[in-house]
């Protein structure tokens, strides 16, 4: 068996090497030549526990091996970033550039499958593309779609143990990529069709986004009201039937931050919780924004200086180096833009440079800040004392307080 992943990203690349890990010979395929150049170097790219030791293995092993461009496989992996163009319509170009990529290499008895979060009928869309352009494979191949639903920081677990679910175009695609999921995956595979698991991986985060929708909500009106949201929440999550989520400040991550609008943007009548939900969680960030420079004017009447203010946490969320849809990176963002010549310590201890922002150690930042503002939950700055000289602003839990 030969798989061929289209994109070495967040989750291509450890998907990749999981596969490979379970006796798959995989080449990965990516457009950036340095992606390429370091994982055939046994260097991982993106941060995620434990996986750079197995991508060492399997690259010394020869089961995996990263280019430019596909090679002739027995089955195609399309895990390639899904965008938006205007209005948050999303742009299926390239998962359609992928599949256009691999079209040379398909022969009879092939498996396509789409991992790319996806507006529903894409896979359908894609098997089009293919069968017009190789019209001679027409009911030969077997073309599945199957969401990943792994959490960021506990990849190597949740690829293998996981539930899936798989939905091909036919009941025997939809077999035919079961039987390759098994090869790795111990959750339970779950048969559907193509439209049901592209619409189950839009349901799963869009209903995520609802809830922290009502946290985050919640959190503004408990600041109107004095009233400490952790606390809250935490008493009210002692009923039986009642888990509320943390608040934060806002909504990021290519997954959460993205998948409701591929739910509002073809289904706009019938998706107006969702869209009310996705218009909270953006605005929890600009609320969050205000509350900063706020609090920076009222500190500069009081003092007659500009405050040091300390931007804890730019990652979208807690220990990884994951930055995109980031709301802590826009905060940070707005309040350098909305106040003149801000003097602002920017801290993220997942990354070593940023090329926007010039970085700081969080301890010096903390040290010198006269604001403090918590945007991302890092362990590390769990670790730091409260210090009653300073302003703090926890928008995500780190004392509670």
């Amino acid at each position: 068996m030969k798989a061929c992943f289209m994109g070495l990203g967040y989750i291509g690349l450890p998907t990749a090497i999981i596969a490979a890990k379970h006796g798959i010979q995989v080449v990965g395929v990516d457009v950036n030549p340095e992606v390429v150049e370091k994982t055939n170097a046994g260097q991982l790219h993106i941060i995620e526990p434990g996986l750079a030791q197995y991508l060492k293995e399997v690259v010394a092993d020869g089961s995996l091996v990263a280019t430019d461009t596909p090679q002739e496989s027995d089955a195609y992996f399309m895990v390639v970033p899904t965008p938006f163009k205007g209005n948050h319509v999303p742009d299926v170009s390239f998962v359609e550039a992928a599949t256009r990529a691999v079209i040379p290499f398909l022969k009879p008895g092939d498996l396509y499958v789409i991992e790319s979060t996806s507006p529903v009928g894409t896979t359908e869309q894609m098997a089009e593309i293919i069968y017009k352009e190789r019209p001679e494979l027409k009911d030969k191949l077997y073309i599945a779609y199957c969401p990943e639903r792994v959490l960021p920081g506990n990849v190597i677990y949740e690829l293998v143990n996981n539930d899936r679910v798989i939905g091909g175009i036919d009941e025997a695609s939809t077999k035919k990529a079961m039987e390759f999921y098994s090869q790795f995956v111990k959750g339970t595979l779950h048969p559907t069709n193509s439209r049901t698991a592209e619409m189950c991986k839009l349901t799963e985060n869009s209903s995520r986004d609802v809830q922290i929708a009502f946290a985050n909500e919640l959190s503004m009106i408990c600041d109107t009201a004095g009233i400490n949201v952790w606390e809250l929440i935490h008493l009210a999550n002692k009923h039986p039937r009642v888990n509320i989520l943390q608040p934060g400040c806002g909504v990021g991550g290519h997954c959460i931050a993205v998948d409701p609008y591929f739910i509002t943007a073809l289904y706009p009548k019938e998706s107006r919780l969702i869209a009310t939900a996705r218009s909270i969680n953006n605005h929890k960030a600009d609320w969050s924004a205000e509350k900063v420079v706020n609090a920076m004017l009222r500190f500069e009447l009081e003092h007659n200086r500009k405050p040091v203010v300390a931007m804890m946490g730019v990652a979208f969320k807690p220990d990884i180096d994951d930055l995109r849809e980031s709301p802590a990176k826009y905060i940070i963002s707005k309040v350098m833009q909305s106040y003149n010549n801000a003097n602002i310590l920017v801290v993220e201890p997942n990354i070593e440079t940023h090329n926007v922002f010039k970085l700081t150690d969080y301890h010096e930042a903390y040290d010198k800040a006269d604001i403090v503002v918590f945007l991302t939950a890092h362990s590390q700055f769990k670790k730091l004392p409260w210090c009653d000289d300073k302003i703090i602003m926890d928008f995500c839990g780190i004392f509670k307080k």
